[in-house]
């Protein structure tokens, strides 16, 4: 199964019922959205795409990416959807790796994608897709002996893309996967603010409410007005990343809102973070429901395990491993013994591998189909798993292990912090110190001695930072992901 088949199927079996609702508020049909997706596949053979020729488009998130998406997979053709809020030089460096006979611009949608589309001299198409910028950039130079859907680039720890590619029965896999883990119905609406650009968007939001005929509501840019509003209009499935999470319930208190409990959502998850015992009991008495966590990455199609909790449950694991999945974990990676180590992962879920890169492939898929995932986690006597950090990001400071997410967590119960950062520098001696990136609702609220007296009950002296920074953001993707490796680079001028 090709992931069009999705869309032709609810086409021709519910054509009236509505796929999408775009940024703007303009309904579009299964019937309309599969009527675009088979026109844009018609554009891009007339522009010379061949079946493994790569697609790029340039753009936030709309039900034009999406019809395009889909009209990549009817003739054979990658999509490679990046987000326009890169820049030029980030953009350039995709375009080199990536080779694309063409690149899309929606820029209806985006400006940052009309920019962008001027500096490759794209002209203006229009159809049923609405309007946007093409340019024609290479000779085609196809791949057609791989059966790649999408091909994702990410964000990585280094700063380096690499662009992962995801076949068909990937993400098909993944779709299906979605819908049983939430439950989902054909009357369900998902709220459609994380990037399509990436695979938790991609995946476990437009294949997965494609797949089972749901309904997404598209928001092009994150706003937290703009999710309250949509909470109360209606949406019945929410997946977040905890930034989101975060400036909701800091919007709502503004407006003397302590909690949303009763209304139409029933399915509320919380991705690319561990959670914290008092953060997570927050969020369920703000949303009135059990808030789900879960684990998953680019390579992986997105989930690998998730949570089942009932309303108040304690656990701040990421629960089992999803059905047809297998996790393990190895020792040798962390050395630290206790259980702890490095999380492998095996299935139908696992990318085909980096696009052009045998040697960063070969690093993380070995022989026995087992994916190196690079983060350190344990898995306890129930089967859960918890994640405990990126390997590269432990911190070993005289002798002991830090583990990032311990130290955030800390930071974290502060009711005036909306998320923290930590990450290891090191020192003269050879030794690391710790380092806390603290982002607050309002600077002014607390100091970093207010913060570090809060702290210091909750953490061994070995674990607490010998530098605390304050501000109003951090760092990060379009997902919300927080970009360690920027923080230094960011907050130069605060560090001594």
């Amino acid at each position: 199964m090709r992931i069009h088949q999705f869309l032709s199927d609810q086409a021709e079996t519910r054509p009236d019922a509505i796929a999408l609702m775009d940024w703007d508020g303009a309904p579009w049909t299964f019937a309309q959205e599969w009527e675009a997706a088979q026109a844009g596949a018609d554009l891009l053979k007339l522009a010379g795409v061949q079946k493994g020729d790569r697609v790029l488009m340039v753009a936030e998130n709309c039900a034009t990416l999406c019809a395009f998406i889909f009209a990549c997979s009817v003739i054979g053709a990658w999509a490679v959807p990046v987000n326009a809020r890169q820049t030029e030089a980030e953009l350039e460096r995709i375009v080199t790796h990536a080779n694309p006979r063409v690149a899309l611009f929606m820029s209806g949608v985006s400006p940052d994608a009309k920019a962008h589309g001027a500096i490759y001299d794209a002209h203006e198409v229009k159809g049923t897709w609405g309007s946007l910028l093409m340019a024609e950039l290479a000779a085609s130079n196809p791949e057609a002996d791989k059966d790649v859907a999408v091909m994702l680039y990410t964000t990585g720890t280094t700063g380096t893309p690499k662009g992962v590619m995801l076949s068909h029965s990937n993400l098909v896999f993944a779709g299906k996967l979605s819908t049983d883990t939430r439950g989902m119905r054909s009357t369900d609406i998902v709220y459609g603010a994380l990037p399509m650009s990436h695979v938790f968007g991609l995946a476990s939001m437009l294949m997965a409410a494609t797949f089972i005929g749901a309904t997404v509501r598209i928001e092009a840019r994150f706003s937290a007005a703009k999710l309250h509003a949509a909470l109360n209009e209606g949406v019945t499935i929410l997946p977040a990343v905890p930034q989101m999470h975060a400036l909701l319930m800091q919007y709502t208190a503004d407006q003397g809102i302590d909690s949303i409990a009763g209304g139409p959502l029933r399915f509320v998850s919380s991705g690319a973070a561990p959670l914290d015992p008092v953060w997570k009991r927050k969020a369920e008495a703000f949303y009135g429901i059990a808030l789900q966590n879960g684990y998953g990455m680019t390579e992986t199609s997105a989930g690998v395990t998730t949570t089942k909790s009932a309303f108040g449950d304690p656990d701040i694991s990421v629960g089992p491993a999803l059905a047809g999945i297998a996790i393990a974990i190895d020792e040798s990676a962390d050395g630290g013994g206790d259980g702890v180590g490095e999380v492998l992962t095996r299935g139908p879920h696992i990318m085909l591998g980096y696009f052009r890169n045998e040697e960063a492939t070969k690093a993380v898929l070995d022989k026995d189909g087992w994916m190196h995932t690079g983060d350190l986690g344990r898995i306890d006597n129930k089967n859960l798993l918890h994640i405990l950090g990126r390997s590269k990001e432990l911190i070993i400071r005289g002798g002991f292990n830090v583990y990032p997410p311990e130290v955030e967590a800390a930071f974290n119960d502060h009711p005036d912090v909306i998320q923290t950062a930590v990450i290891g520098r090191s020192t003269d001696t050879g030794d690391e110190e710790v380092l806390a990136f603290v982002q607050l609702a309002k600077l002014g609220s607390l100091t970093s001695d207010d913060l570090r007296s809060f702290v210091e009950p909750r953490l061994s002296p070995y674990k607490r930072p010998s530098q605390i920074v304050l501000t109003l953001s951090l760092p990060a993707a379009p997902t919300g992901k927080l970009l360690k490796h920027k923080l230094i680079e960011t907050f130069a001028d605060q560090l001594t």
